[in-house]
């Protein structure tokens, strides 16, 4: 594109697009970066600069942008219906997908309810949750609480911000929220006991006695599994999920594991929940079950779930939800496409290596004078910056450090994005070793050129 189109479409965007999670005053300040196209693990914009794409698209992207696979298989899919609705009807796609996550999912999940999104992924879950102790024989309409976690964050819906727990973006809508039991999270890095005593255990020692005193009223709990993506990829010590599970079994509680973020190889395994042997109850996929190319969500549950609302009609046992493009034939022919280059390529047998060559370059950045701490797991990385690292003393909101390091990143060719001032990196899993460390390479001079001058 010419500069002059360029300049046209930064008009047109600042005169009339709304971005999310950004705010709009300095946006509208700002000459925004259009991207065009993208190839590979790397974004054009309307320039022509390549830069790569370091959070994958927000987490979406696994397999790089333009894959043939999966641009073939929506071609196809074109080529047949692109929508048909799901009430009343099936279509070929959404059934083959289904019957293929419930091969892949941790035993025991073998239903599939379509929604768009995480939010609303999650809200289908809190729902089931809930109607499924009011369709027990005899009823049990006493359990209708759910047990969250601090620093949780499971989308942007009025049921899904109920069980948040990240203030900045929840706390303004609290008067819209149903009411929660909200317990502790592990942060080894803040927490007030040294982690090698175990800073999961007061977590623990609040479910516990919760669920000791409380939980004939819990419908579940929910969490997400081994890290807490959008709070800062905070990770959670080995055991911690499973602990967690093994408390919910023994009080009779369902629990909701949240793999928006985490599945799909992010963490080294297809789900999170599979370091841990964890088998939930509901499990929540969406961002990279279509390799980034088109919306699309799952809650998966149990056999037992999906017979308490089974009955006649009249019986009132129906869970009466469902979304528009619910199992959209594009989308699932995408995530079939996504699944079978995760089989043809072996591509979570490759990750180690890349994990490895990515914890290596990491190591370098602990000689950064404000990097306070450096989380990871498989490939989901946060880096934690702070004005003092001795006192583990935070920058103050207005220096927007984690925002100043991301733009000069930028600068060198790479998208990266901030979660306050902990700096993300979440590349796709196709990435190479070169460019994994080409990564944490400008990551580290951004870093450094901000905070130390």
């Amino acid at each position: 594109m010419t500069s002059a189109e360029t300049r046209r479409l930064r008009a047109l965007d600042r005169a009339h697009v709304w971005h999310p999670f950004t705010p709009m005053a300095d946006w509208m300040a700002s000459d925004p970066l259009v991207i065009e196209r993208g190839r590979g693990c790397y974004l054009y914009d309307t320039d022509g600069r390549r830069y790569f794409d370091g959070v994958s698209s927000l987490w979406v992207t696994l397999h790089g942008h333009r894959v043939s696979t999966i641009d073939r298989a929506v071609r196809a899919q074109l080529g047949r219906i692109a929508h048909s609705t799901m009430l009343g009807l099936a279509n070929v796609p959404a059934t083959r997908l289904a019957a293929r996550l419930a091969a892949l999912a941790p035993r025991g999940l073998t239903k599939v309810f379509y929604s768009d999104n995480g939010s609303t992924a999650v809200e289908v879950a809190i729902k089931l949750a809930f109607q499924f102790w009011r369709q027990q024989r005899p009823p049990r309409p006493a359990r209708r609480r759910v047990i969250t976690f601090a620093n949780a964050y499971h989308g942007d819906t009025l049921g899904a911000v109920s069980v948040g727990g990240i203030e900045l973006f929840h706390r303004l809508f609290a008067p819209l929220l149903f009411e929660t039991i909200r317990l502790p999270s592990p942060y080894c890095y803040r927490c007030p006991r040294a982690p090698a005593r175990g800073c999961c255990g007061e977590p623990l020692r609040a479910l516990r006695a919760t669920l000791r005193e409380r939980g004939r009223e819990v419908a579940a709990v929910i969490l997400e599994p081994m890290v807490q993506a959008a709070a800062g990829m905070i990770t959670q010590p080995p055991g911690f999920v499973g602990e967690v599970q093994d408390l919910c079994r023994a009080h009779g509680v369902l629990l909701i594991a949240d793999e928006v973020a985490t599945g799909f190889g992010r963490t080294g395994h297809l789900f999170a929940c599979e370091h841990d042997g964890v088998r939930p109850d509901f499990m929540v996929l969406a961002k990279g079950i279509t390799g980034g190319y088109l919306p699309l969500a799952a809650t998966l549950t149990t056999t037992r779930v999906f017979n308490a609302f089974r009955g006649r009609p009249e019986e009132g046992r129906t869970f009466y939800h469902g979304h528009t493009y619910t199992g959209n034939p594009v989308a699932c022919a995408a995530a079939l496409a996504n699944l079978e280059i995760f089989r043809r390529t072996r591509r979570l047998q490759t990750l180690p290596a890349k994990i490895e060559t990515l914890a290596a370059g990491l190591d370098t950045l602990w000689d950064l004078t404000h990097v306070g701490d450096v989380r990871r797991i498989g490939m989901m990385v946060g880096i934690e910056l702070v004005r003092d690292r001795r006192t583990k003393a935070p920058y103050p909101s207005a220096a927007r450090m984690g925002h100043r390091v991301c733009m000069a990143a930028r600068d060198d060719g790479l998208i990266i994005r901030p979660l306050g001032d902990t700096v993300v990196l979440m590349p796709p899993l196709a990435a190479t070793r070169r460019q994994l460390e080409d990564l944490v390479a400008v990551t580290g001079r951004a870093i450094r050129r901000v905070t130390e001058g």
